[in-house]
């Protein structure tokens, strides 16, 4: 039978794949019926998740995957740089399995960035660093990077990050290559990079002194003034165009990986 564990690590996963967006609305019932067990175990799952700060949940509207603010996006990503810089700093050692175990990984990664399929390339590369920390010891600190790593997926879906794929799985190399070597000092300095690279490319600085940024982007006039005629037309063009297909519901991507 499934466990309330086995949907949250799913929600988790697809997460991690972006497969489900900031906002995805992840109902108790069919939820059920997709995982064919009662509302009650889903609903303790989505109450372990909203506990790990992954969803929250309102009397009306339901449960939700969260959709971090400006603040929360920056706190999230100095949370993992303490997490992860400090987990580097405390290394005193690296046996030949666990170097063995991070190669294995980053072979995957390697395979998945030449090919077509964007969501197992998200999930590899974030789960490096669930990896990294299980491979040095410590599995307390693992499992909250696998929440702090869920959350900055949302975050980049949300603040549609540029970073590059192959950039990162490169960063990664390098920061296994110094564990390898025993340069500790070198790897807690290329994870605090890579970290930073990864924020980078967040489009957070824009809108940081300017609380209205997002909602005066979107009411900027399309091409400058549009002559009477013209809207005139494009008035009636809504009324007599076919209305266009409503895009697919996030909340079911789960699915798909059932």
């Amino acid at each position: 039978m499934t466990s309330a564990t086995d949907i949250s690590n799913r929600i988790i996963e697809a997460v991690m794949a972006q497969k489900l967006a900031p906002g995805a609305r992840l109902g108790e019932q069919q939820l059920a019926m997709l995982f064919d067990c009662s509302r009650t175990i889903v609903r303790e799952a989505l109450t372990h998740l909203a506990a790990r700060g992954i969803v929250t949940v309102s009397s009306r509207r339901g449960w939700y995957l969260i959709e971090p603010s400006l603040a929360e996006a920056r706190e999230a990503f100095e949370a993992r740089r303490v997490i992860e810089m400090g987990l580097i700093r405390c290394t005193t050692s690296v046996n030949k399995t666990a170097i063995k175990q991070l190669k294995a990984h980053l072979a995957k990664e390697k395979a998945s960035v030449k090919g077509d399929d964007v969501g197992l390339r998200s999930y590899l590369l974030g789960d490096f660093h669930v990896c990294l920390a299980e491979c040095l010891g410590n599995s307390l600190l693992a499992d909250t990077l696998r929440d702090f790593t869920a959350r900055t997926t949302l975050i980049a879906m949300m603040y549609q990050s540029s970073h590059d794929a192959v950039q990162s799985c490169a960063e990664h190399v390098e920061i296994v290559k110094a564990l390898e070597n025993s340069e500790w000092a070198l790897a807690e300095q290329l994870m605090q990079r890579h970290i930073g690279h990864v924020q980078a490319a967040l489009q957070l600085q824009s809108s940081a002194g300017d609380p209205l940024a997002e909602l005066r982007q979107a009411l900027k006039p399309l091409g400058g003034s549009v002559p009477s005629g013209i809207r005139e037309s494009r008035a009636q063009d809504l009324h007599t165009r076919p209305a266009a297909k409503p895009s697919k519901d996030s909340s079911t991507y789960l699915g798909a990986l059932l």
